[in-house]
């Protein structure tokens, strides 16, 4: 596979979706920063661009991007929805339970997970108001704009206004859970974690990943393509 490095992150996943996983890897942001190039990516973070190419380089190509890759925007919200809105609706509640669990029974001895636990709230606290504004306005918005033929009113103006919130909303939960990810060392749990602790923090990492996908598919392919209806449909 040859992976040009001065693609952008969120073109580069959008068209090889496999590519994330060594992204999160390497600590570079391709669903927030998903417009910066892996070169300048890397020089970010600190990382050797040669060694991500490399490594890129071995994974098998692919002649077909991800289905959701070439989506319209109506069937992109519903794919949304029923992946990773459902998905987070289910494991946001199931971790809690987790992180509560193991805060209890081990926090004597790793009072880090004071913090974890505070974090992770936090993480919960923005993304349930988050997916309930896309699921109840935003998504609605968008479903009607795709389905006319003229530019409907909403009382927001511009679908621009809901779009700029989402977008510092996901900034601030990408924030959040690269703290979680600190807090955790990486989601590596310690040697005397039992297997709770191991549950827990494998979740965390899969809640991570899974919500980096989410934001990628809002920021750099959701967002731009609802921007581009809304200037190409003619006011009556």
């Amino acid at each position: 596979m040859h992976v040009n490095p001065d693609a952008s992150l969120g073109t580069l996943v959008t068209r090889l979706p496999e590519l994330a996983r060594i992204f999160e890897q390497y600590g570079l942001d391709y669903c927030c920063g998903g417009a910066q190039s892996l070169r300048d990516a890397c020089r970010a973070a600190g990382v050797d661009v040669a060694a991500v190419v490399d490594d890129l380089a071995r994974l098998p190509a692919r002649a077909e991007v991800a289905e959701w890759a070439s989506m319209g925007a109506a069937e992109l919200v519903d794919h949304l929805e029923s992946t990773h809105h459902r998905y987070l609706w289910t494991e946001l509640p199931r971790i809690q339970v987790l992180v509560d669990k193991i805060e209890a029974v081990h926090g004597g001895r790793h009072p880090e997970l004071a913090e974890v636990a505070k974090c992770y709230a936090e993480v919960r606290a923005d993304l349930e108001p988050h997916l309930h504004k896309e699921e109840q306005v935003l998504f609605p918005m968008i479903r009607e704009l795709a389905s006319a033929t003229t530019a409907p009113t909403f009382h927001c103006g511009s679908l621009r206004n809901p779009i700029s919130v989402m977008l510092v909303e996901h900034d601030a939960v990408g924030a959040l859970l690269a703290r979680l990810r600190t807090l955790t060392g990486g989601y590596e749990p310690p040697a005397d974690g039992c297997a709770t602790y191991e549950a827990c923090y494998a979740a965390l990492r899969e809640l991570e990943a899974d919500t980096h996908l989410h934001i990628h598919k809002e920021n750099n392919l959701l967002f731009p393509m609802v921007q581009g209806l809304e200037a190409g449909r003619v006011s009556v």
